[in-house]
This record gives structure tokens, C-alpha cells and sequence, in this order.
């Protein structure tokens, strides 16, 4: 399948997507998220691929939403027209997805990059939801998810006076995973990706749902929703293979059942 506005590369059990608008800073446009959306689908039933990277490029990552694309419509053109249904793609991707960040992570390119399961961080990276500048605000889930990475105050703070996090805040801010090197983003990034690919995938999948869901639910209900969770992963092969490994001290084998 061939794609104008993205590159997808596999190397063995890991993917890569990266978003190449250059010369508008990796705009978040209809046609490229739809470009996303239809990468991320294919992967999905790839069962070859057991970890996806969503990258940009070294000056941004996506420095926002195609302001060009939407500044004349009406609310009810917006209302129709369901603009950002491809971007919750990443957050409805099932597998595991890093976000690898350099440069500007801007308004839509901050909420597409917090869709993924975590985000790696070059130190040149710059964060922030600048929409209140263009008499908006955050759209595509800034507000929700800034919050329940950062807190209140950091996401109120960010979305209101619309300033840019550097690296070192965003990490110890919660926002980011690890800050490393911008010559090293994408070997860290890779080797995290290797090495969750190298995991049974429908146990990592399991994994991914259980946090997610859970975050949305109380303590209790999370605990609960664990607990089913973690017995229902004792039907599969790679369980057993996984716990016989552990005890005869060798490295495991998942197939994937």
C-alpha cells in the first residue's frame, strides 16, 4: 500500500510510521491522519508486527492541527464532518505504540502523541497545547488526557497561556517516559519496541487494555477488572510456556496463543 504523506518501514516485529510533511512542520491534515489510520488498521491484523513507532522528524514531531484545513468552517461543517475520527485511530490501536518525539509536539501533535502508550522524548523535544492563541482551544482530547498526565494546575497552565514544556519538564512532569539524546531517539526507541515485540502479543495487548480501562475506573474497579484479567491470561499457551521457562532458567518462546 503506498502512502504520500507518511513512510511505513518493518524491521522484523516492529513498525515504523513516520509522519513526512516537512515543509508544514508535519501539519496534521485529513489526508494524513486518514493515511495513519489505514497504516495502523493493516497493522493491526498483521500478526507478524507485535510493536508500532509513530515518529515525525527531527525539527517536529507534528506541530499541530492543518489550521488551513478547518479555519472558515461553521459549527455545524465541524459538526458533520467528524475531522479528527482518523486521529483517534492511534488511541484505538490495540497493539503497543511508542511515540518517539523530536522537536515540536504542538497542539494536535501533543494530543496524537499522547495517544500512544508512551512517549519517548529527544532532548530537543517542545510540548504544549498553543490553541487559546487561535481563540480555541485543545480538540482532538488535549484537555482530558494533558490533565490526567500532568494534573490540573501543569495541564491548566499549558492550555491557558498556551506556552511550550521543554524535555526535562514533560519527564518529570509525567507527560514523557524518557528524554534521551536526539542522536539516540530512534535507537531507544527501536529497542523498546524490540523488546515489547519480543513478548507474547496477545498478553501485551491484554496489558495495554487492563491499564487503559482501568484508568477510567476507580481503584476498585480497576483491581477487580486486573484480577480477571490476570486469570484469563492463564488460558493461554504463552502463560504456560512463559512460567515453564521461568523455572528451567531458559528464555521463553511465546507463540502468540
Amino acid at each position: 500500500m503506498g502512502y504520500d504523506m507518511i513512510e511505513l518501514t518493518k524491521d522484523g516485529a516492529v513498525a515504523t510510521i513516520k509522519l513526512d510533511r516537512p515543509k508544514s512542520l508535519n501539519a496534521l491534515n485529513t489526508e494524513m491522519m486518514g493515511e495513519v489510520a489505514k497504516a495502523l488498521a493493516a497493522l493491526e491484523k498483521d500478526d507478524a508486527i507485535g510493536c508500532v513507532i509513530l515518529t515525525g522528524g527531527e525539527k517536529a514531531f507534528a506541530a499541530g492541527a492543518d489550521i488551513k484545513e478547518m479555519a472558515d468552517l461553521t459549527f455545524l461543517e465541524m459538526y458533520k464532518s467528524g475531522l479528527f475520527h482518523n486521529h483517534e485511530a492511534v488511541d484505538r490501536f490495540r497493539k503497543p505504540i511508542i511515540a518517539a518525539v523530536a522537536g515540536y509536539a504542538l497542539g494536535g501533535g501533543c494530543e496524537i502523541a499522547m495517544m500512544c502508550d508512551f512517549i519517548i522524548a529527544a532532548d530537543t523535544a517542545k510540548f504544549g497545547q498553543p490553541e487559546i492563541n487561535l481563540g480555541v482551544m485543545p480538540g482532538i482530547g488535549g484537555t482530558q488526557r494533558l490533565a490526567r498526565a500532568i494534573g490540573k494546575a501543569k495541564a491548566m497552565d499549558l492550555c491557558l497561556t498556551g506556552r511550550m514544556m521543554e524535555a526535562a519538564e514533560a519527564e518529570a512532569s509525567g507527560l514523557v517516559a524518557r528524554v534521551v539524546p536526539l542522536d539516540n531517539l530512534m535507537d531507544v526507541a527501536k529497542e523498546a519496541a524490540v523488546k515489547i515485540a519480543a513478548q507474547s502479543q496477545p498478553i501485551s495487548m491484554m496489558t495495554k487494555e487492563t491499564i487503559k480501562t482501568g484508568f477510567e475506573m476507580s481503584l476498585e474497579q480497576g483491581i477487580n477488572f486486573e484480577r480477571r484479567m490476570f486469570q484469563a491470561m492463564f488460558t493461554t499457551e504463552d502463560q504456560k510456556e512463559g512460567m515453564a521457562a521461568f523455572v528451567e532458567k531458559r528464555k521463553p518462546h511465546f507463540k502468540n496463543k
